[in-house]
This record gives C-alpha cells, structure tokens and sequence, in this order.
C-alpha cells in the first residue's frame, strides 16, 4: 500500500498534479492538440491512434527528463503516456496513463473543460487512491 502511495506522490511531483475537477466539454473543444502540465516542465501532443487518442511527451525539461531516467525511462522525449483514450460518451475519456517517473500504467481519465483545460485523472487500487492534473493547450 506505502509503495502505491509513493507511486502516485511521485506522479504528482513529475506532472504537477493538483486536484481538479472536470466540466463537460464545450461543443468543438477536442482532446486532440498540444498540451503543458502547469509546471511547464512537460509537453504532449494528443493524436488520434486507430479508434483512440494517444498522447506522447514532445518536450520535457531537464529535470523531468532526469527525474524520468532515475526511474528507468531513459528518453522521456518520444514517450507515450496516454494510451488507448476511447471516448466514454458523456464528453470524457477513459484509457492508461503511463507515468515515466515510477515506470507504471494506470487507468486514467482525460476531459477537456469548458475554458479548454485538459484534466487527467489517474486512479490505483480501484479508485481508492486518485490523483488529476490539469493541462494547458498549447495550440
């Protein structure tokens, strides 16, 4: 249990997570784009992938990337972290959200907000233990 708690403190420390809580898109806002944590230490690019949308670290500064390598991921640029976000039908996404700072998937969710906020939410033990963090589009 101490050793899940570690897992998504480091997450927290890695993408600036805060909690955070979703609206319902605005019509045409769309989980395609680039993104920035709020710490600006790490950019996406979501895309679409077959019939689901992905998300790969396009920059990262260099204490993320070392804070990544010190956990095994040795190139954080060109990482995938969002995979397999299906469209769940009230606006949202569910899918796995890799954390490259404790080398480990988990279930997540992503909405975009109303004010065109990215919000990523990643859960361990059921649900029992959840952390959101907030992305800022970039284009």
């Amino acid at each position: 249990m101490r050793r899940i708690s570690c897992a998504v403190s480091a997450a927290v420390l890695m993408f600036g997570v805060a909690p955070a809580t979703a609206s319902p898109p605005a019509a045409g806002q769309t989980i395609s784009g680039e993104w920035r944590n709020v710490k600006n230490t790490v950019h996406i690019r979501a895309y679409p992938c077959g019939d689901a949308v992905c998300g790969t670290v396009i920059w990262a500064s260099p204490k993320a990337q070392a804070s990544a390598r010190e956990k095994g991921t040795e190139r954080l640029e060109g990482t995938q972290i969002f995979r397999e976000f299906r469209p769940t039908g009230d606006g949202g996404y569910t899918g796995k959200v890799f954390v490259p700072t404790v080398g480990r998937t988990f279930a997540g969710k992503l909405r975009v907000t109303p004010d065109d906020k990215l919000v990523g939410k990643g859960c361990v033990l059921g649900g029992l233990f959840c952390k959101s963090t907030t992305w800022l589009r970039l284009n």
